[in-house]
């Protein structure tokens, strides 16, 4: 059930004690802080106890106004002083104790494997082993056995073409059985990224996941997890590439999803639906090229074969977006699966120039970067990077990578990283509740927006081993887990007031007992404002007044399954959480190193 309150007809949150804070807790080296919604004028005194009671800091609050993204008066509480590690810490003030929390180096350890193995357990074409996801385990789905239609041979739709492609494996995208060549090319990028970063970065805390660390059935086969994981999607991306002899070959079809939508809960096994294959489109054949390039020299050292295939792939798929400049996936494609349109493709063309440009060291590459508006132009949105602003990818990577990009070039990416991470550290500090998420940034998956912008940031730490960088990374992770409005962590299984519900044909248990609910690492999308799903817009409005009164925009969110506007699964917002908290998860024990950024 969805928890809350009625009065008056009004759908109240149940928020809990008025005090925030980061339910899973703090890392000794990093900052500390709450926020207390409160009407006190004037700062009010605070208590940190720990687990037996005690009071071991005590301090003032600092009022910080009305926050308009919540609408709630609140002040902030400073315990950055304490570094003693410890579980059950609390915070008091104004009559209220927060929710309990933990102090120790090793807070994000856990949930770098658990926000890793939600990719495991959202796998198409493979039976999820109960060994390995207890409770998780299903017969595998879309690999052409009755009551399923695909996806061993699935047909492109009339007038799209008249063959069949095995499109088999790959990950379930969200709530429902789609597959989608975008959002799947931009969470595989941040896996890839994620250990690209373990080459690249300053020495430090880096470490797994390596080979036998995740829960998967590749462990042992001496390869790092991570790119085993990345590359159940990557051989499904690259058979998404259009034929030779075909028209339009070497580009990459946009999506493959069911014909119709299917009802929630709905295991993939059980799934009766035709499937057929969507049109290419530019975007979608630009992120193969991209993902692709990446992957050859990642796996190059451990799969020479395959890594040369991802560089053909990807030499393929370039060649036929530089044919194909203005493809695009239709916006009014929505019986079935999501459109995930997107009518400008310059950055996605950036995206790939540089990431060929890294593996190769061709100038033909090169020339293509320095020819785009991006070479000159700003590559990281206000509103972050995401599936369809993807020229951020490129230029992280142009600055981190330790490749022959010229040392000007190389320069200029890395101030632009540092440039933009300040920005959006300016933001977080004009929130009460410390994250770089602007007032007109909640929209669905506002949870990624975040993230996103936290990578940056991580980066501009990575580059520069200024301080304040770090602690923008963990202070914004703080939001994630209960420090904002709603008190609510978005990451199932953590935090003592987490979502449960997030939306997904795969995990219905609060429609069916006998199912089950997320799997612990599980991202919810997050506030949305638009309230763009029946459930939420119509327990969240106020219609006992006139006009209808909206909440504000943090408020806007509801942790009930058929919330899909603000409480989705997918894979590319726990791509970015995965990310994000690998990062948070390197930083114990080095509280005031500089580290030079990457040669």
């Amino acid at each position: 059930m969805a928890q809350g309150l009625r009065q008056l007809g009004q759908y109240v949150s149940d928020t809990g004690p008025r005090v925030r804070v980061n339910q899973v807790g703090c890392l000794p080296c990093g900052p500390k802080h709450a926020t207390v919604v409160t009407d006190a004028p004037r700062p009010i005194p605070w208590q940190l106890n720990n687990s037996a009671g005690v009071t071991v800091a005590s301090g003032t609050s600092t009022p910080a106004g009305v926050d308009p993204s919540s609408g709630q008066r609140v002040h902030t509480l400073d315990f950055g002083a304490v570094a003693e590690t410890g579980t059950g810490y609390t915070l008091s003030a104004d009559g209220q104790t927060s929710h309990p929390f933990n102090i120790s180096a090793t807070l994000y350890d856990q949930l770098r494997s658990d926000a890793l193995h939600f990719f495991y357990v959202q796998r198409s074409g493979i039976p999820i082993a109960d060994a390995l996801a207890p409770g998780y385990g299903r017969p595998a789905g879309h690999i052409g056995v009755a009551p399923n239609k695909g996806d061993t041979s699935v047909p492109c739709l009339p007038a799209v073409g008249d063959y069949a492609l095995d499109v088999r494996g790959g990950w379930y995208d969200a709530g429902d059985a789609g597959k989608y060549v975008v959002g799947g090319g931009i969470a595989t990028y941040q896996l890839l990224s994620q250990y690209e970063r373990t080459l690249t970065a300053p020495p430090g805390r880096l470490g797994p996941p390596g080979d036998g660390d995740l829960r998967i059935p590749e462990a042992g086969d001496g390869v790092p997890d991570i790119l085993d994981e990345a590359r159940w999607e990557l051989e499904f991306l690259l058979r998404m590439q259009v034929p030779a002899g075909q028209p339009r070959a070497g580009m990459a079809h946009h999506k493959v999803h069911d014909d119709n939508w299917t009802e929630l809960p709905l295991s993939p096994d059980q799934d009766p639906q035709p499937r057929h294959l969507h049109p290419p489109s530019t975007a979608a054949t630009l992120n193969l090229a991209a993902v692709a390039a990446q992957g050859a020299r990642l796996y190059a050292p451990y799969d020479p074969g395959f890594a040369q295939r991802c560089l053909t792939a990807a030499r393929t798929a370039w060649v036929a977006a530089q044919a194909h400049r203005d493809v695009f996936a239709d916006s009014a494609d929505t019986i079935g699966g999501g459109p995930y349109d997107d009518t400008d493709v310059t950055d996605e063309f950036y995206w790939a120039a540089a990431e060929l440009f890294l593996t190769t060291g061709e100038q033909a590459f090169l020339d293509a970067l320095r020819a785009s508006p991006y070479a000159t132009g700003e590559a990281f949105p206000p509103s972050g990077f995401g599936w369809q602003q993807v020229a951020a990818l490129g230029r992280l990577d142009l600055a981190t990578v330790p490749r022959p990009l010229p040392e000007p070039d190389r320069m200029a990416a890395r101030a632009s990283v540092v440039a933009a991470a300040d920005r959006y550290l300016d933001t977080a500090h004009g929130q009460a509740y410390g994250m770089p998420l602007g007032e007109g940034e909640y929209v669905q998956g506002s949870n990624s927006v975040l993230l996103n912008k936290l990578v940056v940031i991580a980066t501009a730490f990575d580059l520069t081993g200024d301080q304040r960088y770090r602690d923008g990374v963990l202070e914004g992770l703080d939001y994630i887990f209960g420090r904002n409005a709603l008190n609510q962590s978005y990451v199932t299984g953590y935090g003592a007031h987490h979502s449960r519900n997030q939306h997904s044909r795969l995990y219905g248990h609060q429609i069916d007992p006998a199912l089950p609910g997320p799997p612990a690492g599980s991202l919810a999308g997050g506030p949305s404002a638009g309230l763009e799903d029946p459930k939420a817009n119509r327990l969240l409005i106020d219609r006992t007044v006139n006009p209808p009164r909206r909440p504000a925009p943090q408020l806007c969110y509801l942790d009930d399954i058929q919330s899909w506007s603000t409480n989705e699964v997918a894979v590319n917002w726990n791509a970015a959480l995965s990310w994000v908290v690998s990062f948070a998860a390197d930083q114990p024990g080095h509280p005031d190193r500089r580290r030079p950024g990457p040669s």
